[in-house]
C-alpha cells in the first residue's frame, strides 16, 4: 500500500475509535465501588476506641494485648518508649507490668541486663486491643473452653 492510503486508513480508524469512546461514555452510567454516586459525600466510618483494662488471653503463651494507645510511641532502632514503663528497672515505680524474663535472653539463652535485640520491636508480637467488629467470620474458641 502506498503512504497516502495508510494515512487515510489510520485517520479513519482513530476517528472511529474516538467516536466509539465518546458514545460509550455518554450512554453508560459510571458507578463507584462504594455503591453511591461519585459526587455523593459519605460519612466517615466509626473510629473504634481503645478498650480499658486487660483482655484475657485466649491460649497459653499468647502475647498480651496492649491496653492503651500506642499512637505517639516511638519504636525504632535507637528508641523504644515502651521500656520507659515496662523495663524491669522502671515497672515497679510506674505500676506497669514487667517484661517477661524471656525478653532479656539472647539467641544463645544468655541472660542480658537490657532487652534483647530480638525482642526490641514490641508491636511485632503485641497489638493494641480495640473494640472493633470482626473483619471476617470467626469460630475460634479459647483453649480453656474445651
Amino acid at each position: 500500500m502506498k503512504l497516502p492510503v495508510k494515512a487515510g486508513l489510520a485517520a479513519f480508524a482513530s476517528t472511529l475509535l474516538l467516536s466509539g469512546l465518546v458514545l460509550a461514555q455518554t450512554n453508560s452510567h459510571v458507578q463507584s465501588l462504594r455503591g453511591s454516586d461519585l459526587d455523593t459525600t459519605l460519612p466517615a466510618p466509626d473510629l473504634f476506641q481503645q478498650q480499658q483494662g486487660r483482655e484475657v488471653r485466649n491460649y497459653r503463651q499468647q502475647p498480651p494485648l496492649i491496653p492503651h494507645s500506642m499512637e505517639q510511641y516511638q519504636i525504632d532502632l535507637r528508641t523504644n518508649q515502651c521500656l520507659s514503663c515496662h523495663d524491669w528497672t522502671n515497672a515497679g515505680d510506674r505500676g506497669a507490668p514487667t517484661l517477661s524474663m524471656t525478653h532479656y535472653l539472647d539467641r544463645d539463652g544468655t541472660q542480658l541486663d537490657t532487652v534483647a535485640g530480638t525482642r526490641w520491636f514490641c508491636n511485632q508480637c503485641h497489638v493494641p486491643q480495640a473494640d472493633a467488629p470482626a473483619l471476617v467470620d470467626n469460630t475460634f474458641e479459647p483453649s480453656a473452653s474445651r
